[in-house]
């Protein structure tokens, strides 16, 4: 206390200076209309300023908050889209009652590590066992197709890129339903794809885009990318096609993973009849 007292008889002159400076300035601005005005207008403009600043300061705090909530709305809502359902006709004293019931839901999903530059590139994401993931399941994202759950435990789950020297799904043209496999390409291009073995009367067209054929873990018609290039195979009797791929992995953030309510009935079928044979 003894050397703040010290500290004013110092400087006593200037501080006398500032409180009259200060009172003659609320003074003039005071009984003055015109200054008045004009120092409520930037007191205002700063003011305002201040606020705007403070705003997005706290919108980005919540970003991720936010983000999620949007992820959970895409989610439910990519669930309520006709692909998601399928037809159960019913003909009945010449009446066809047809009731669409649901085939696929989707979880959404943050993407916690991701590698794209590896010959074998995977993808783990928040969500595991106790979300209802459960392995062979698709993931996709808005833009198109992301891989395949390899594992999972009870909060996480590996996904098997489509960025994968094993990759393969069942794919098609959009234009002629040609049905072709879709694997990733030997130059680990992380943009790139390859639509392989189409019947070369398919006439695929530069531009045209691949989507998944519905034989698989996906609904009919998620993006794998577009026709950008055709390579013939063999004597001719097969087309590769070339596609930029419509998800960009290098910017994963969020996916959704796929679950088909009719996935297991369908593998434990198919395993019969292949055990038949």
């Amino acid at each position: 206390m003894r050397n703040l007292w010290a500290f004013i008889r110092k400087y006593n002159a200037f501080f006398l200076f500032l409180i009259f400076e200060i009172s003659s300035l609320i003074i003039y601005i005071k009984y003055n209309s015109f200054q008045k005005a004009s120092f409520l207008n930037s007191t205002n403009a700063v003011t305002g300023t201040l606020f705007k600043q403070a705003d997005a300061f706290k919108s980005y705090l919540s970003l991720r908050e936010t983000n999620d909530s949007l992820a959970r709305e895409n989610a439910k809502l990519r669930g309520e889209v006709k692909a998601s359902f399928y037809v159960d006709s019913v003909d009945k004293r010449k009446v066809n009652d047809t009731v669409y019931k649901q085939q696929y839901s989707y979880i959404v999903a943050k993407v916690i590590n991701n590698s794209f530059n590896k010959r074998s590139n995977y993808i783990t994401i928040d969500r595991g066992s106790k979300d209802g993931i459960q392995k062979d399941m698709g993931v996709i994202t808005g833009a198109g197709v992301v891989g395949q759950v390899i594992d999972v435990t009870e909060h996480l789950a590996i996904i098997q890129s489509v960025l994968h020297k094993n990759t393969r799904f069942s794919a098609m043209l959009t234009n002629t339903k040609d049905i072709g496999s879709f694997v990733w390409g030997n130059d680990m291009d992380p943009h790139k794809g390859l639509l392989i073995d189409i019947q070369n009367n398919a006439q695929p067209k530069m531009g045209e885009l691949v989507v998944t054929s519905g034989y698989s873990l996906f609904p009919t018609g998620i993006p794998f990318g577009k026709i950008i290039n055709l390579h013939a195979k063999g004597g001719g009797l097969l087309i590769n096609v070339e596609v930029a791929l419509a998800v960009d992995f290098t910017k994963l953030q969020y996916v959704y993973v796929v679950n088909n309510k009719f996935a297991t009935e369908q593998t434990g079928l198919e395993a019969v009849q292949n055990k038949n044979e």
